[in-house]
């Protein structure tokens, strides 16, 4: 789609002259023979530049300089000016004229100032749209998961995301380290700068300090010219180094004189740089135990857990499981093109009750190769991978998490109680020791998070003598 432009001058030949050109380059023009019939234009239609005389009656340039920043601040306005008001058009500029043509406009001039102007646009909206999806996507309303867990998790993630302190993300892999650490730099107040990730993991050791300070040319074999490191990159934001665990413990020293003094060299120069970043780390790896093996640093230890947000394995908040799959089902189906309306109780009930060693990475593959391979609308037992499938939870003792309610610990003893008799409902009911009628009810309920139970649930005619008598699992 061509760009729009909107040329407002109330001298019809000028006006007229500009539209020809520009119409030549391809751009949709429309015209106004004065300020308010632009003021008016830009009411009803959606314009990306505005070529304004300057002095014109009534409502001038200036005023629709004005206007048009109030509308949309990504609206350039180039002014057109006589050679007796440079200077009013040059101030005009500082209060957010893009630039100013004099008159008479020379087409090549024109045709250049244009393109860049809308060039400069372009990118500015596209910064905007990354910066709205990045506000939607880690947005605190949109972090997935209601369990307990969860809940006291992003409490936290609020209150420090404001603050400058260095934060250490621990969970096994695939529980969202890394968008736990980009949530928190998104609501910062550097969320308007560089975001910048590391792996350390997967990068040579030999390369690594290079990689977080940068080198100078001939630092060593191969440094042909200096490079900017990593800590660099991000001043004025938030560096996420992620696995840090895997850092020598000579890089770890230089690593925390950054955090300690803010101030570092790059590999081979003796020039001290100072920059301004906050640093979250992230680990799969049991810190305390490496410190007490000597592998890591007990200083950079205490340095980096000012505070310590410890994400729980996928396994340990299966209420969270079915927002998991109904999230990750329609952003696959949107994205493959897929028809895909849900899955049956069947594979929910599988899907909750596999451990997921890969935790929530491990979910959305499944998923993925789920919608991507099945024939079905709706995803079936035949559609599960034969891990989950033919997955049987070993017989264990339940174990009850301190703060849980005697409704979760109910609901938990039918979820096992089911998966141990392959769905199979009057078995379980006779395991649980209620009728298949009380058990189909207290289903019906956990399929449907919205409803609510009624006060009597769990009761059912004594049919011997006539009484009510509460029997719970």
């Amino acid at each position: 789609m061509s760009n729009t432009i909107l040329i407002a001058d109330d001298e019809s030949s000028t006006r007229e002259a500009l539209q020809d050109i520009l119409r030549r380059e391809g751009y949709q023009v429309f015209t106004a023979a004065n300020g308010q019939e632009c003021l008016t234009l830009l009411t009803t239609r959606d314009v990306d530049l505005i070529l304004a005389d300057l002095i014109m009656p009534e409502v001038n340039g200036l005023e629709i300089l004005k206007s048009a920043q109030r509308q949309d601040p990504t609206l350039k306005v180039i002014l057109i000016t006589g050679y007796g008001t440079v200077e009013t058009a040059v101030d005009a500029m500082r209060q957010g004229a893009y630039h100013y043509l004099t008159k008479p406009v020379k087409p090549k001039e024109l045709k250049e100032l244009v393109r860049r102007a809308l060039g400069e646009q372009l990118l500015q909206r596209e910064n905007q749209a990354l910066k709205s999806r990045l506000d939607e996507r880690f947005g605190f309303e949109n972090v997935i998961g209601n369990s307990p867990a969860m809940e006291r998790i992003l409490e936290l993630v609020r209150r420090i995301a404001p603050t400058r302190a260095t934060v250490l993300v621990t969970g096994e892999s695939g529980t969202g380290k890394e968008l736990v650490a980009a949530c928190i730099h998104q609501n910062s107040p550097r969320r308007k700068g560089p975001f910048i990730k590391v792996n350390c993991a997967a990068i040579v050791e030999t390369l690594l300090e290079s990689e977080l300070f940068g080198h100078v040319a001939g630092a060593f074999t191969g440094a042909i010219r200096d490079k900017e490191g990593k800590f660099e990159a991000a001043d004025g934001g938030t560096l996420f180094l992620d696995e840090v665990a895997e850092m020598s413990i000579t890089t770890q020293a230089k690593f925390l004189r950054v955090l300690q003094e803010g101030e570092f060299e790059r590999v081979g120069d003796v020039k001290v740089r100072k920059m301004d970043v906050r640093v979250l780390a992230a680990t799969n790896k049991n810190l305390e135990n490496l410190v007490a093996a000597g592998k890591f640093r007990e200083d950079l230890y205490y340095r980096l857990k000012v505070v310590r947000v410890e994400l729980p394995p996928l396994r340990e908040r299966r209420h969270d499981i079915p927002l998991f799959v109904d999230h990750f089902l329609r952003e696959l189906a949107e994205r493959d093109g897929r028809k895909v309306d849900g899955l049956t109780p069947a594979v929910m009930e599988k899907l909750t009750f596999y451990p997921w060693p890969g935790n929530v990475r491990e979910l959305k593959n499944a998923l993925e190769g789920m919608v991507v391979t099945t024939a079905h609308r709706i995803l079936d037992v035949s559609d599960l991978p034969s891990e989950i499938l033919t997955y049987r939870e070993p017989a264990s003792n339940l174990q009850v998490p301190v703060g849980a309610t005697l409704e979760d610990i109910e609901k938990e003893m039918i979820r096992r109680t089911m998966a141990s008799t392959e769905g199979n409902r009057t078995k379980a009911a006779k395991m649980l020791g209620v009728s298949l009628r009380t058990l189909q009810r207290k289903l019906k309920v956990m399929e449907s998070p919205e409803s609510t139970d009624s006060s009597d649930e769990g009761r059912e005619e004594d049919r011997g003598g006539g009484n009510r008598r509460t029997r719970r699992c």
